[in-house]
């Protein structure tokens, strides 16, 4: 296990009360390309993509060990924890979002619309209501490297609901390469991150009771590369993966404060009993440090 020295970045003063470890720990390295944490409380482990490698890795937080949770994982990127403990992964092979079940079983909750497949489910959150929302850009199939090439046939890169009874609609669909995604800690607003754009931005959404959207508006743009994993800590801070490290914003959208990293950041999720310890992908590693903020919902 590799320390490196923490790096917070104060670019405002509303970033001051944000800090944590001395130290940042590197907890495994070796992966072509790292992805989705979630973190399991109860079990004290975080799961994590390798998604090159057609694998998904567990971290046992009471032995510090790595093993393979599952291989081949259908090259599964983005994961979350549901509120019942279970594993949701988008499956960009399959093109599918699955849930994995306590006993094991594998759970299909979305795989086509209107008959079509999806591109490639890329990173998925859970509302309170019980619906699953995920983001379908085309990097699956795009190529053979994280994926299988393939032509999309639905056309276009959107984003999804998937109703408590099952039912698959899009909740936007004027997305260049949606990515991460986070609700507010009271379900209000979604911060949705759009890759691929010129420069890359997280676009914020108001959230209805009946699960539309409205509005859309451009909540923050990056300033270096494009934002990948989005998340939400207690203070109403809205954090991005990008390609220098965790970048955090103010809910006005400004760019209070950085954590940088030294490769670059794919995803991130809020872990440990407490739900204040920070878990990062990023290239090839999989980085951990402990902050003075907690992750708006827990666990995610």
């Amino acid at each position: 296990m590799d320390l490196i020295k923490t790096d917070f970045q104060l670019l405002d003063e509303r970033f001051a009360r944000v800090n944590g470890d001395e130290w940042t720990r590197r907890l495994y390295s070796g992966c072509r390309w790292t992805e989705g944490p979630a973190y399991f409380p109860a079990g004290r482990y975080l799961v994590f993509s390798d998604i090159p490698n057609d694998r998904t890795l567990r971290w046992d937080e009471t032995t510090g060990q790595v093993g393979v949770f599952r291989q081949p994982s259908n090259y599964a990127n983005g994961h979350t924890v549901d509120r019942q403990g279970r594993l949701i992964s988008c499956e960009q092979g399959l093109r599918r979002v699955t849930r994995t079940e306590h006993d094991g079983a594998i759970t299909v909750l979305a795989s086509e619309f209107e008959g079509k497949r999806l591109n490639s489910p890329n990173d998925v959150v859970e509302h309170s209501d019980g619906s699953i929302w995920f983001t379908d850009p085309s990097y699956g199939i795009d190529s053979d490297y994280e994926g299988y090439r393939a032509e999309s046939e639905i056309g276009a890169c959107h984003v999804y609901r998937v109703s408590p009874s099952g039912e698959v609609k899009i909740a936007a669909d004027d997305f260049c390469r949606p990515n991460g995604l986070a609700f507010s800690a009271d379900e209000s607003r979604l911060y949705i991150a759009d890759t691929r754009q010129d420069p890359s931005h997280i676009r914020v959404f108001e959230v209805r009771p009946d699960g539309s959207l409205t509005g859309g508006s451009i909540f923050a743009t990056s300033d270096c590369g494009g934002f990948d994993g989005v998340r939400v800590d207690s203070e109403g801070h809205v954090w991005a993966a990008a390609h220098d490290g965790l970048h955090c914003f103010a809910e006005d959208g400004t760019r209070i404060g950085k954590l940088l990293i030294p490769e670059i950041c794919s995803n991130f999720t809020f872990g440990g009993a407490r739900g204040n310890e920070l878990f990062i992908t990023a290239s090839s590693s999989v980085y951990t440090l402990r902050v003075t903020v907690n992750g708006a919902r827990y666990p995610r």
